[in-house]
């Protein structure tokens, strides 16, 4: 190893990947060498070039781009909301040495807040003095932040059938219980009444929280208590009412695919007290915890020391504030999310169609297809959106193993499998990245 390490082309692999790593690969190398049962003169020059084949052809560091042809807008696996070209721009503005907690005018210390705070409350709650916004980094973190704040030590009321898990990790119970609150069980799964709430309240509860449950939907014989009702019940007794919305729209929101998400600033005039939301569903930009409320609540969540401890970075802070200025200055479509909703359906078969031709070309059996899309992510879960796709085929592959080999190419393409076929759903597909799609299927064959 010594000698592979020393030679002239070990000392190049040494520089350009670092001795440890290069150690490691020249191993790897000289155990596949020797296993081929290769010898002979110029072992150490091959065991070298082999090593450092490797290390080139090693993916970069941290989470890889792909292609989404899932179908679903926000795919939490997939990284959720794809960020705008100014939330790049503004994210690597913020990388290197900025603003992040520096008044320029003054020349003394800001606060990070600051880069978002206006800008939400412009879009959100637009003319209201009553009204402030804190920003975390996620709804989980927006939800724990403010049970801690208002309910540590306390009770709270949540119906049964809000008590969901949502994704790997977000359970209520299990962030209501870090918070350090009591969780006041009311109602049945599917029948929540007023009493159920009155009795809490009666026996000590002093919060209600209202989930909404996003991505599930219980039907059939049902009842809960809206957030008016909920408030007059709580505010009658002292208690406050936190509504955990899990997506967040602003008022006189133009987008008939997401018509159903919550408005924050409604919940608030209904009577919820601090409202929790994400940055990335609806709005689609980093993810990002959002709690809008009232002015002197919020200031106690700000005041928690829990808060600097779920503060989000400056890149967050960056894109974050760059995507609220595009929905603000009218330029929502820039918005990789809101321009995949709004993408024309002939414009989709179009694409279907030419891509369908190009995957015939290179071997394989493809049609292009009506599609169903959804936006996905706990945001527009039950909103669908008619789309076009390319159904996929392969004489010699079973469609596990044809979606296998997509996901190896370079761009990885992420596709989905439905009724035995590979379909690539062109919604969640940028038109920028049909090219890339056909050479990712052009190299199955070679």
């Amino acid at each position: 190893m010594d000698r592979l390490l020393e030679s002239d082309s070990g000392r190049v692999l040494v520089a350009r990947h670092g001795r440890a790593r290069a150690k490691e690969a020249l191993r790897e190398a000289a155990a596949r060498w020797r296993a081929g049962g290769s010898s002979g003169a110029g072992a150490t020059e091959l065991i070298v070039a082999a090593a450092s084949r490797a290390l080139d052809a090693r993916p970069p560091a941290g989470p890889r781009r792909v292609i989404n042809a899932t179908g679903v807008l926000l795919h939490t696996n997939l990284g959720r909301a794809p960020l705008a070209d100014e939330a790049i721009a503004a994210a690597g503005r913020a990388a290197g040495f900025s603003t992040l907690e520096y008044d320029l005018a003054a020349g003394t210390r800001g606060r990070r807040g600051d880069h978002v705070r206006p800008l939400l409350l412009a879009l959100f709650a637009s003319g209201r003095d009553d009204v402030d916004a804190l920003v975390v980094t996620n709804a989980a973190a927006a939800l724990l932040l403010a049970l801690d704040t208002l309910a540590n030590g306390k009770r709270v009321a949540v119906s049964r059938g809000e008590l969901v898990a949502i994704g790997g990790d977000f359970r209520v119970p299990s962030i209501l219980a870090k918070s350090g609150a009591s969780l006041h069980e009311v109602g049945t799964t599917n029948r929540t009444t007023p009493r159920d709430y009155e009795e809490a309240l009666d026996a000590g509860a002093s919060a209600i929280l209202k989930v909404r449950p996003s991505n599930y939907r219980i039907v059939g014989f049902t009842e809960e208590v809206d957030l008016r009702a909920l408030a007059a019940l709580a505010h009658g007794r002292g208690a406050l009412v936190i509504y955990d919305a899990g997506a967040g729209a602003p008022a006189r929101f133009a987008e008939p695919a997401l018509a159903d998400e919550p408005v924050p600033i409604e919940a608030l005039d209904a009577g919820a007290d601090l409202v929790c939301f994400s940055g990335d569903k609806v709005l689609g930009g980093p993810q990002a915890g959002i709690l809008l409320g009232k002015k002197d609540l919020v200031a106690r969540a700000s005041a928690n020391p829990l808060a600097r401890a779920l503060r989000p970075d400056k890149l967050v802070l960056g894109a974050l504030a760059a995507t609220l200025d595009l929905h603000l200055s009218g330029r929502r479509l820039e918005i990789p999310f809101h321009r995949m909703i709004a993408a024309p359906l002939a414009e989709l078969a179009r694409r279907a169609e030419a891509l369908a031709a190009a995957a015939r070309a290179a071997g394989l059996t493809a049609v292009a297809v009506e599609s169903v899309a959804t936006a996905g992510g706990g945001a527009g879960a039950e909103s669908t959106l008619p789309s076009k796709a390319v159904a996929l085929s392969h004489p010699a592959r079973s469609a596990d193993g044809l979606a296998a080999a997509l996901r190896a190419g370079e761009p990885p393409v992420i596709a989905r499998i439905e009724e035995g076929r590979v379909l690539l759903d062109l919604r969640s597909v940028a038109e920028s990245e049909d090219e890339e799609v056909v050479r990712v299927l052009e190299a199955l064959e070679s």
